[in-house]
């Protein structure tokens, strides 16, 4: 693979601790949420994938729907929800994506869906791994 870019990030303390870029444009202070018997008050390590995912999976979208030559509607958007749970061993996270591309025909929104899906490097990275479920909206 021809590397295009590289982020790094340095955390410290784990989830209860700081994660920075090496640039400085990312420093994000890390708690557990409440629901997990954290503090909260900060963001953590499922909101920071859920971003991540989201972006990402609609980047894809763009980036198929220019090769296919299929319009995107300007308020297209995609939202994550990842979730954590305990499984034997140790833990696991779920996803779905919630997929909204208002007054795109249900045919075109489901060929660009699956083709992003093949493409983000994301969902391709966790394929086979989370369990992920993919919700298309086209309405709004």
């Amino acid at each position: 693979m021809d590397i295009l870019y590289t982020a790094k990030v340095t955390s410290t303390g784990g989830r209860d601790g700081r994660a920075k870029s090496d640039d400085g444009l990312l420093d994000v202070k890390l708690a557990p949420p409440g629901a997990l018997g954290g503090s909260g008050g900060a963001t953590n390590p499922e909101q920071l994938f859920a971003a991540g995912f989201s972006a990402c999976f609609l980047g894809a979208m763009k980036h198929v729907a220019k090769e296919e030559k299929i319009k995107i509607p300007g308020d297209a958007r995609v939202q994550a929800k990842v979730g954590i749970g305990k499984q034997d061993p140790g833990f696991a996270i779920t996803a779905t994506l919630d997929i909204y591309v208002p007054g795109m025909d249900d045919e075109t929104a489901d060929k660009l869906v699956e083709k992003a899906d093949k493409v983000c490097p994301y969902a391709t990275a966790i394929r086979g791994n989370v369990d992920v479920k993919l919700n298309i909206h086209t309405d709004s």
